[in-house]
């Protein structure tokens, strides 16, 4: 597309919109885990449920309720040692949640407490809006304003006028530019008081606007 300085088949003006909106993080998403490794599989089982339902007291004692926890993942493997001669250690049960908290003052209360009560893997914390459809929609007007803008631009120094909207194709905002894409805040720049809250999220919406042209 931007190889060539052609233009095989001209139709009017195509351009592209890009906006964000932020907010500030109203949710967060603890994804943790418990392995445990036994000799046989009906004790690894016993003592991974055994964790599970330890972390479930403690979530329930936080106020979180049965509702906001998902087991995302059971699995059951045999585990070796490889370090030297490979030795056979037994059998590994894994049980993965995710916790979905809204308080997020908790946060760091919560993590804490799960991990003395049996999670031994913290796969990550992914803040998050839940008005993001809301905020999407913001965004994807924004976009197309930005879109109608640069096309007026490029109309007024290209002596024509715009014509109808004849195409609109969406943008993953993965496939976006670096500078649009959408992010978290935190850090330097972050509104929060030394917590593990970022300040703000972005979120974020592109478009290709298509509009025909009307010779001046």
């Amino acid at each position: 597309m931007y190889g060539s300085h052609s233009i095989d088949a001209p139709w009017g003006a195509s351009v592209f919109g890009a906006a964000s909106v932020d907010a500030a993080p109203d949710l967060a998403r603890l994804r943790v885990a418990i392995a445990e490794t036994r000799p046989k599989p009906g004790e690894a089982f016993e003592a991974t449920r055994g964790g599970v339902n330890r972390i479930r007291d403690v979530l329930r004692g936080h106020g979180i309720p049965d509702t906001a926890v998902s087991t995302s993942r059971l699995d059951l493997k045999s585990s070796w040692d490889y370090g030297g001669e490979r030795k056979f250690l037994g059998y590994e049960c894994t049980a993965s949640f995710v916790i979905e908290l809204r308080e997020l003052d908790l946060l760091e209360s919560v993590l804490v407490d799960v991990v003395e009560a049996g999670a031994n893997q913290v796969d990550g914390v992914e803040f998050d809006v839940s008005a993001k459809k809301e905020l999407r929609a913001q965004a994807r007007r924004a976009a197309v304003a930005a879109a109608r803008e640069k096309a007026e631009l490029y109309a007024e120094a290209a002596q024509v006028r715009l014509g109808p909207v004849v195409h609109i194709k969406d943008v993953d905002s993965e496939q976006m530019p670096n500078s649009y894409r959408s992010h978290r805040g935190g850090g330097a720049g972050g509104d929060g008081d030394g917590d593990l809250t970022p300040g703000r999220i972005s979120v974020t919406a592109g478009v290709v606007v298509g509009f025909s042209l009307i010779g001046g």
